[in-house]
């Protein structure tokens, strides 16, 4: 058996108090994302989203050390208020597929999915799940080496999101 055939996704969840409504809302409009999106400490310098099947998110991240780290996502399923899947990878300013600035052996694509559920009154449960596309071997050694920095990056983005919510 290979790599490939024994991978197992990465998965992570967070318990938001907000309404799902509001929750999904903040992934499908750019003017939301730009105040959340990315790992602590990072910010947004540009950012776009056709949030619907076949369209793009397309966005620019300042490092801490003031590079800079540009990404793509293209839609492949939106259902209000519930569900979300999409390709992630990295890319450049223009939006063609590049490696990851700082893992050359990291997938170029990954399956995430982004589910929203209703967990009480007013309160969401947000999970995202990412499994490598398309991969090498290599790239799914890869990607299962960093799932300790894979879990450090989303908690950060999710104390930001919930941070933005409770402005609402």
């Amino acid at each position: 058996m290979t790599t490939a055939t024994l991978q197992k996704p990465f998965v992570i969840a967070r318990d938001l108090d907000a309404p799902r409504e509001l929750v999904f809302k903040m992934f499908t409009d750019a003017e939301h994302l730009r105040h959340w999106w990315g790992p602590k400490g990072f910010s947004i310098s540009y950012i776009t989203a056709d949030v619907r099947v076949g369209g793009v998110h397309h966005y620019s991240m300042r490092m801490p050390d003031g590079g800079e780290m540009w990404g793509k996502q293209v839609y492949r399923e939106v259902t209000p208020v519930s569900r979300i899947v999409l390709v992630n990878s990295f890319s450049d300013k223009d939006g063609n597929l590049t490696r990851h600035p700082m893992a050359p052996v990291w997938p170029l694509e990954l399956l995430t999915t982004f589910t929203f559920d209703e967990i009480g009154r007013g309160k969401t449960r947000l999970t995202v799940t990412w499994l490598p596309i398309n991969a090498t071997d290599e790239e799914y050694t890869a990607f299962d080496q960093m799932r300790d920095s894979m879990t450090v990056g989303w908690t950060g983005t999710f104390e930001q999101l919930e941070a933005y919510v409770a402005t609402f």
